[in-house]
């Protein structure tokens, strides 16, 4: 789950990670009060940062400098509302409904980048560094990989010592500054153990004029996985930055991930979703959703998935998979059926049914006067649907 800026920073806080943080706001006169309270506090200039689920915000325009009170008020009248658009965000944006202030009069005299991720490979945490960090980091990690510094952490045994020795090194950073790197790395990896993070990000971490980290951009990714030793955090979820049929699924306990193509898929089972995403791939399609009803789905959450495939306006057929163990097929059919009195089924849809049940699945499917193709295997099914959706949706 991803969070905003301000919500990681202030967790980070927690973990005693120097951040720059300031006031929230979700209108221009609020704004303005917060910014004046800065300027009479000695401020000679602010950032006026956008809070989305979404990086690149400084190119695209999502983070403004003032240094005045009629600036800020451009600049805010600017920033709310706007819809922020980012190589993060896709083509479809983002609506900035809240902004952060933060004080940016503190000198900056270097940049660096730092992350904690898990290397899924080795099934271990990796510490990313590099001197290049702000705006460029993701050009520099193309044009010169050998900047990024990688540093693989055993979770049995922690960060060890010589391992920030060097990562100071590499940075050149001298001895003093290299303490107080090793302070800030070992922070920020407690933190991505102990809250179960997938992902922390700091970009820039700057070394300010007086020698001292500070955080001044921060993204933070839960994994919510954990979340039960965590109920707390489940609380920072942002349901406006989600896809509206994302949030519609979880209500019933869907595993719904919307995609970029033209062909709905409704699968129980990760293993037997990605599979079939596979072999829509192979037949020359591009699945518009991972939808994953699960092993026990019930009549009702069968007809909220089929329900939500055909509000997404993209989809130009529909593909449903199912392997019937737990989950038996004849339930899938009522639910397929149940759904088509509620929706208008003005797409082909091509249903493969194996397993507990399906040939009484089948037999309602083809009994039931509407049009849905079956098919007895996998292959047949996705060619068939592949063939539909590139015919434009006619079957």
């Amino acid at each position: 789950m991803k969070i905003h800026e301000y919500q990681a920073k202030e967790l980070m806080n927690r973990f005693g990670i120097p951040v720059s943080i300031g006031p929230v706001v979700q209108s221009v006169p609020i704004g303005m009060k917060a910014a004046e309270a800065f300027f009479n506090q000695g401020s000679n200039h602010l950032f006026i940062k956008a809070q989305v689920h979404a990086g690149g915000r400084g190119k695209a325009g999502g983070i403004a400098r003032v240094s005045t009170l009629e600036e800020t008020r451009v600049a805010l009248d600017r920033l709310l509302g706007m819809t922020l658009i980012s190589p993060q965000t896709g083509p479809e944006g983002r609506v900035v409904h809240q902004v952060m202030l933060a004080d940016g009069s503190r000198i900056v005299t270097q940049e660096l980048y730092l992350s904690v991720l898990l290397d899924r490979e080795l099934e271990m945490p990796v510490i990313l560094m590099s001197a290049g960090g702000g705006m460029e980091i993701e050009k520099l990690a193309v044009e010169q990989p050998d900047s990024i510094i990688r540093i693989h952490v055993d979770p049995c045994l922690g960060i060890r010592n010589y391992q920030t020795r060097n990562l100071g090194l590499k940075l050149g950073l001298d001895s003093a500054m290299s303490r107080k790197l090793d302070i800030v790395i070992r922070s920020v990896y407690d933190m991505f153990i102990q809250l179960d993070c997938s992902q922390i990000e700091i970009n820039p971490l700057a070394i300010m004029h007086d020698g001292e980290f500070f955080a001044l951009d921060a993204k933070v990714s839960l994994d919510e996985s954990g979340f039960f030793r965590h109920p707390e955090l489940a609380a920072l979820r942002d349901i406006k930055e989600e896809s509206p049929l994302e949030v519609r699924a979880s209500q019933f306990n869907l595993n719904y991930i919307k995609l970029d193509g033209v062909i709905g898929c409704m699968v129980n089972g990760a293993g037997l979703a990605m599979a079939t995403m596979d072999i829509i791939h192979h037949f020359g399609g591009e699945p518009a959703n991972f939808l994953d009803v699960g092993g026990g789905a019930s009549r009702e959450a069968v007809t909220e998935a089929f329900t939500i495939l055909l509000s997404d306006p993209h989809v130009k057929a529909v593909l449903v998979n199912i392997f019937g163990g737990i989950v038996r097929c004849d339930r899938v059919a009522a639910g397929i059926i149940e759904a088509a009195q509620q929706v208008c089924l003005d797409r082909p849809i091509v249903v493969r049914l194996a397993g507990t049940n399906a040939l009484e699945g089948r037999t309602m499917l083809q009994e039931s006067g509407l049009s849905i193709d079956t098919a007895d295997s996998l292959g047949e099914a996705a060619e068939r649907v592949v063939r539909l959706a590139r015919q434009g949706g006619r079957s």
